[in-house]
């Protein structure tokens, strides 16, 4: 297989109608809810959006390509990687969300491709959580303070 076919999927069903899930991507308040620490503004058509991850030091600038209320959004980040968030009703109040991320190149290409799927699921679950429950359950706080740890005992 080509390195350029290379592809993260995650997808999750969310019990919240589409346009919830929808504005849980794009809405700065809620993002810092479930998934970042903090993001300059919200998505919206040809925005660029710098995010930053809970993880110390992570930070992303997002150039919106495609943005279509309530069901798609994609965006470009850093190093040639394309993301697709894509909606689907799923009976009356319920949403299939899927996130599809593709332009993983390089020797570790395999390897950020399993990361990227494990991260995008973390942040799948934990928006699920927050909807559902009205609270998030930390999966991705919880799991940015392992990631830090383990890039603070590589460093030693």
């Amino acid at each position: 297989m080509n390195q350029d076919e290379l592809t993260a999927t995650a997808s999750q069903l969310i019990r919240s109608p589409v346009a919830e899930v929808f504005d849980a991507f794009v809405d700065p308040a809620r993002l810092t809810q479930f998934w970042l620490k903090s993001a300059s503004g919200p998505l919206a058509k040809d925005a660029r959006v710098t995010w930053h991850f809970m993880v110390p030091g992570a930070t992303e600038t997002v150039t919106v390509t495609e943005f279509k209320p309530p069901r798609r959004i994609a965006f470009d980040w850093a190093g040639g990687l394309s993301v697709e968030l894509d909606l689907q009703a799923h009976g009356a109040d319920a949403t299939r969300t899927a996130v599809t991320a593709k332009g993983f190149a390089g020797s570790n290409a395999a390897s950020e491709v399993v990361g990227t799927t494990e991260g995008f699921s973390i942040v799948l679950c934990d928006l699920k959580t927050l909807l559902e429950t009205g609270r998030s359950a930390n999966l991705v706080r919880d799991k940015a303070t392992l990631v830090a740890e383990s890039a603070r005992t590589a460093e030693s």
